[in-house]
């Protein structure tokens, strides 16, 4: 066979095997990420511009007034970090914490354990307290763990997805500022879905993602510290030598670990010096602009009691088929729901698949302790919305019943209508 003919040959067993990108469609209940925005999908295909264009420059200012609304504060330091949320949490940790430098993790999750492993990537002096998981901590856990480790940061979970629940934080946060110590909140799961007050409640660092209630792309991570963790940055900034203008001057303290998770060189590159650091995602800007334009179209309040409102839909039809939920019941976040996994199901696994394959619809399952015992079902940003709740209601429903659960018929629909007609609540 010629060099021609075979490459011919070639061309047309990839057109065979890699044919036009075509996904079926889903509805994404579980717990992230979740259907994006049409209007945030819109955004994103609009044209191209680099990040020292004028009008790109302005566009990158608007994000940072638009999330310091959405964060609640006042922080002038509100940008995004190019990656998912687990950049974000990287960024902050490896930008404060320098080696042996004490970090204090509260565990009720999975992603407390998180910020466990990259804290000690970091070389930080790690200590983890870990509760049970379904349930959240006392302040007084809190207290008495500052009072033996002194710690510099505390690293906690707002919402933990693994287990749905939501931890308080205000009394935490006073509580830092009352023993001296950073407060570093990861509110990937909550932010735009349930209240988060970044300044009111004395947080200095927090980061989010965008796939959860804001309801747009994985792969963008909006962050928000204020001056005090801004200037303990400062204090460790070294400048790339191939950007390193003369006379420059420079941090004392021990170089960021990371290049691309440096909050010091990523101040200038969001400052009006437009430091060059990083080519800027641009599609991903304009949806973290746009996911930021939604929810405070919609209003925080608002948002937080459409979420609030799904969720008591969804887990009164849940309780009409007889299914328990999971955790403690004062402290579940507005936007994902744990279900027991009944003992009449042989295989949750199956459960998921069939709603997948014949519904069309995804829920999640967890991790740890967890694994194949608890369903997730997310209702966040465009996914939660009355049709959704009742499609996956119904669907659950009918396959259940196929995997020998029995339960009443049609009971599941009009409890959670009923909660919609505001007859009853949950």
């Amino acid at each position: 066979m010629d060099i021609s003919r075979k490459t011919s040959r070639l061309i047309e067993e990839a057109r065979e095997r890699f044919a036009e990108l075509d996904p079926e469609p889903r509805l994404l209940m579980g717990p992230g990420p979740v259907d994006v925005y049409p209007r945030v999908l819109r955004a994103m295909s609009a044209a191209l511009q680099g990040q020292f264009d004028h009008q790109f420059a302005g566009y990158m200012d608007q994000v940072m007034a638009l999330y310091r609304q959405v964060f609640c504060t006042q922080n002038h330091w509100t940008m995004l970090i190019n990656g998912s949320a687990r950049a974000g949490i990287e960024a902050c940790l490896a930008s404060v914490l320098a080696p042996g430098d004490k970090l204090l993790v509260p565990i009720f999750g999975r992603f407390g354990q998180l910020k466990v492993e990259i804290g000690r990537r970091l070389d930080a002096e790690v200590v983890g307290i870990e509760i049970e998981w379904g349930r959240v901590f006392e302040i007084d856990a809190i207290d008495a763990a500052i009072r033996q480790h002194r710690p510099k940061m505390i690293a906690i979970s707002h919402g933990d997805t693994s287990t749905t629940m939501l931890q308080p934080l205000a009394e935490i946060g006073a509580l830092c500022r009352e023993h001296d110590v950073l407060l570093y909140v990861d509110c990937t799961a909550s932010l735009g879905g349930n209240p988060f007050e970044m300044d009111a409640w004395h947080v200095d660092v927090a980061s989010a993602g965008l796939q959860k209630c804001l309801s747009g792309p994985p792969g963008s991570s909006p962050i928000t510290f204020n001056a005090r963790v801004a200037a303990l940055v400062n204090g460790r900034k070294h400048i790339e030598q191939g950007l390193k203008a003369p006379g420059t001057v420079e941090g004392n303290g021990p170089v960021i670990r990371s290049n691309y998770f440096d909050l010091a060189m990523l101040m200038d590159y969001w400052s009006p010096k437009r430091l060059n650091h990083h080519t800027e995602a641009a599609s991903m800007l304009y949806a973290a602009r746009e996911c930021a334009r939604l929810v405070l179209e919609e209003g925080l309040e608002a948002g937080f009691a459409r979420h609030m409102l799904a969720s008591d839909a969804l887990r009164a039809g849940l309780g009409a088929m007889g299914l328990e939920l999971y955790g403690d019941p004062k402290h579940r976040m507005a936007n994902v729901t744990a279900v027991v996994i009944p003992k009449a199901v042989a295989d949750g696994e199956k459960v998921r698949r069939e709603m997948l394959q014949d519904f069309g619809i995804e829920i999640g399952t967890s991790f740890g302790p967890l694994a194949g015992k608890i369903w997730r079902i997310g209702t966040m940003g465009y996914v939660c919305r009355k049709p959704n709740v009742l499609r996956c209601l119904t669907a659950l429903e009918a396959v259940l019943r196929r995997n020998g659960y029995k339960l009443p018929a049609g009971a599941a629909v009009d409890a959670a209508c009923r909660v919609y007609e505001g007859k009853t609540t949950t």
